[in-house]
């Protein structure tokens, strides 16, 4: 199967969102919506959403999945809104249940708030097969990002959410609570054992300035070139690497609102009694 992806680039938070279908009036999957936050005024819009929703009725596509490949640190999902506008299923590993454990606490949220994943709709397990329409797809567990990243492979188009990046940029951090960078390697190991000519596609793009955005490599490619984990480097160094690295890098701007809705499948926090949703921010935690 050689399904189509079109793509979709955020520059405000470097994302890459995805529409993956078999031809024009087919069935589709949606995977790593953006729900646009301007943190200074505290306000969401949908306009990139809405280009994704302007694709699938463009080409008479039928959403049956809305796919978050982890509970995103650096954007919103606009999950909710795309099932509401689109129909379809929104989906997550299952482990999410872990960060929720982690994060209902950082964020002490309402006691109402559940830790069995059920905000989403499917959970999907370790190498579980679903269906989109007439093609085939396969959840992937790659921990170590946190601990409930998700990859999907959809024919030959693996969807490796942040666990790689492109080669000239490298692999994601471990740092995040729940995060391991044995477990990332491993993972990554994981994917880079798929067939050489497996399209691979990244959730975020942070190119350096002598390029444009891409989004777009493959096994054999990441396996020549990753500068951070190509065939040759040993779990020990790039654990190292990774540690080191990761003591250097800030927090995501948008760390602590994303994660509180991320968590919740995209939904805003409950409303209080003015009917207006709040966020958090842990002063001193993180």
């Amino acid at each position: 199967m050689h399904p189509h992806v079109q793509a979709f680039f955020d520059p405000v938070t470097s994302t890459i969102s995805y529409v993956v279908y078999e031809a024009p009036g087919s069935a589709c999957a949606i995977i790593d919506s953006v729900l646009d936050y301007d943190p200074k005024s505290g306000r969401t819009t949908t306009q990139s959403a809405d280009r994704l929703i302007a694709f699938v009725r463009g080409n008479s596509l039928r959403v049956e999945w809305i796919l978050e490949t982890h509970a995103h640190a650096d954007h919103m999902s606009a999950a909710p809104y795309l099932r509401k506008e689109l129909g379809g299923r929104i989906a997550i590993g299952e482990k999410i249940t872990t960060v929720q454990g982690v994060f209902k606490k950082i964020f002490d949220l309402e006691p109402e708030f559940r830790l069995d994943g059920s905000q989403f709709d499917v959970l999907l397990k370790q190498d579980e097969i679903f269906r989109i329409g007439n093609l085939t797809a396969k959840a992937l567990d790659v921990p170590g990002h946190t601990p409930a990243d998700m990859a999907y492979v959809i024919g030959d188009a693996a969807f490796v959410g942040d666990t790689l990046f492109m080669p000239d940029v490298g692999t994601a951090r471990a740092d995040f609570p729940g995060g391991d960078a044995h477990a990332l390697y491993q993972s990554i190991r994981k994917l880079l054992s798929l067939p050489g000519e497996t399209r691979l596609f990244m959730c975020h793009d942070y190119p350096p300035s002598d390029r444009e955005p891409r989004w777009e490599s493959t096994v054999a490619d990441q396996r020549a070139r990753n500068i951070h984990v190509h065939d040759g480097i040993g779990e020990e160094s790039f654990v190292g690497m990774r540690t080191r690295r990761d003591a250097t890098l800030g927090l995501p701007m948008l760390m602590l609102p994303s994660i509180q809705v991320n968590i919740r499948a995209g939904e805003l926090p409950p409303a209080e009694e003015n009917g207006v949703s709040y966020l958090k921010i842990p002063l001193n935690v993180l």
